[in-house]
């Protein structure tokens, strides 16, 4: 009967490949996993997943995403803003991001993530987000926030004020 099985959301891929490709805004809660290149040169959209494939998060230059299980190889590649909330439940986060270009740090606003874990849970009724919430202490001791290096981050900033300049301005 359909009310004995226990889906564990995170363990099974609900979006499929490219979900919030360039995505410039609006929020997506999923309670399963997203296949290959989940929120690719994202630039402004919020998310929260429950495990991605490989490469998510390529390219993003803007907006948040949470994933709260497994992540695949390549995560971040090329992210130059934006920021993303990785629950590490078995220590193996940080062996799949490139520190060149990335770095995982301790999460900086904890009620940030708390409120979008409460709307993951109201949303989607997700078991997972229920859990983490049910012991959010300790939790959090578990996610990292990852964010593109300040030195790229930096580079890119001081480009964008370069080519701003450049530009003539028109009357």
């Amino acid at each position: 009967a359909a009310d004995e099985t226990h889906l564990r959301s995170h363990e099974n891929a609900i979006v499929g490949n490219t979900v919030l490709y360039g995505a410039t805004g609006g929020r997506l809660f999923a309670a399963g996993r997203a296949a290959q290149r989940f929120c690719v040169r994202n630039s402004g959209a919020t998310a929260v997943i429950e495990g991605v494939g490989e490469h998510a998060c390529e390219y993003m230059t803007g907006g948040c995403v949470v994933v709260l299980g497994r992540i695949g190889r390549n995560f971040g590649a090329g992210m130059t803003g934006g920021r993303a909330y990785l629950y590490d439940e078995h220590g193996t986060v940080e062996r799949k991001l490139n520190p060149e270009l990335i770095e995982a740090v301790a999460v900086e606003d904890p009620a940030e993530l708390l409120t979008l874990l409460q709307e993951h849970h109201q949303f989607t009724g997700s078991n997972r987000a229920e859990s983490l919430l049910a012991d959010w202490q300790h939790a959090l001791k578990k996610f990292w926030l990852v964010r593109p290096r300040e030195t790229v981050a930096t580079i890119e900033a001081h480009n964008e004020g370069v080519e701003e300049e450049a530009q003539p301005v028109v009357a």
